[in-house]
């Protein structure tokens, strides 16, 4: 697939982060109704570990040199799957998304030869209003592998926070005890371990990654009778809409259906309400055997949007 005339594309620099993030905000504001990335997320992207902007990205140009679309591969961890966003203003660069996604599956195949294997699995994501979008993938080869469900609830009305079944005692984690982050991270790999699509994340690298953080007090442990068994994880993503995130809630297997996984939520509203955010929110993974929807709902969730992941496998080049 070719551009249209007068169109052209170049790789992206960090001199362009203003206008990626113009993009972004335009695509994000169609498919989910609000901008859901800021300029330092636009940073981290072109500056990921196992990305090169001059090989793994397009700018789409128009006639007029504005920036109208911004294509990028993400794998965090360097191994497994492959992901690719395609982001396109809606109103002015539609007809720019299958071309940029034309040449990303290119640059997989490339990725895959130059990591030794025969293929990869690509996939990218389809929110509710994307129909083009999911036709394009459709013709492309991509079938539908799954659906996340994001679900929020507002803290407004939050009720007091009741008393945590006997026997469970929810804490922040220490971040100034290594042992701890450590128990931290080993309640979400054991908790995940038998999901379909988790890619084990060693230690040293998820604590890399982690960074320092400031809002350790999110970050929760539950313990039973005084033993480490589950883990909340909270993001800043949501942020610009004022919610607090949940990006991971893990329960090791032997203490679910306890009020484990209830306690953590509760508690993290709590502390999301405390710092003055309106909601709370969190995504679940439909084909995932360890979040019940009725955990959820019990805290109050109710499902607000879902987004469909598409997948296809990419030989590697020269295959």
């Amino acid at each position: 697939m070719t551009l249209p005339a007068g169109w052209t594309t170049r790789r992206p620099t960090l001199d362009d982060v203003p206008a990626i993030l113009a993009v972004v905000h335009a695509a994000d504001t169609f498919a989910i109704g609000h901008p859901d990335f800021d300029a330092e997320d636009v940073v981290a992207s072109l500056t990921a570990s196992y990305f090169d902007p001059t090989r793994d990205s397009w700018l789409a140009v128009d006639p007029d040199g504005t920036v109208v679309g911004w294509a990028t591969v993400d794998n965090p961890t360097g191994v497994g799957r492959e992901f690719v966003e395609v982001y396109v203003d809606p109103v002015r660069a539609a007809t720019v998304r299958a071309p940029l996604l034309a040449r990303q599956l290119d640059r997989v195949a490339e990725r895959a030869a130059e990591r030794g294997l025969p293929s990869l699995t690509v996939r990218c994501t389809v929110c509710a209003p994307e129909r083009h979008w999911e036709r394009y993938l459709r013709e492309a080869g991509f079938t539908r592998a799954k659906r996340y469900v994001r679900m929020s609830r507002p803290l407004a009305d939050l009720p007091d926070e009741p008393a945590a079944p006997p026997g469970v005692r929810v804490r922040p984690v220490r971040p100034d005890d290594e042992a701890d982050l450590r128990e931290f991270h080993r309640i979400h790999e054991s908790a995940f371990a038998d999901t379909p699509d988790h890619e084990p994340l060693p230690y040293d690298r998820w604590r890399a990654r982690i960074g320092d953080l400031t809002a350790w007090d999110e970050w929760l442990v539950a313990e039973v009778d005084g033993v480490p068994a589950g883990a909340l994880q909270s993001s800043d993503q949501a942020l610009d809409q004022q919610e607090g995130w949940v990006k991971k809630l893990s329960v090791l297997s032997a203490y679910r259906r306890r009020g484990v996984g209830a306690a953590l939520l509760r508690r993290a509203f709590a502390r999301y309400a405390a710092k003055g955010r309106r909601s709370a929110g969190l995504g679940v993974d439909l084909t995932n055997p360890t979040a019940p929807l009725s955990l959820y709902e019990s805290v109050g969730l109710r499902e607000t949007l879902w987004t469909d992941m598409y997948e296809r496998v990419v030989p590697a080049a020269g295959v």
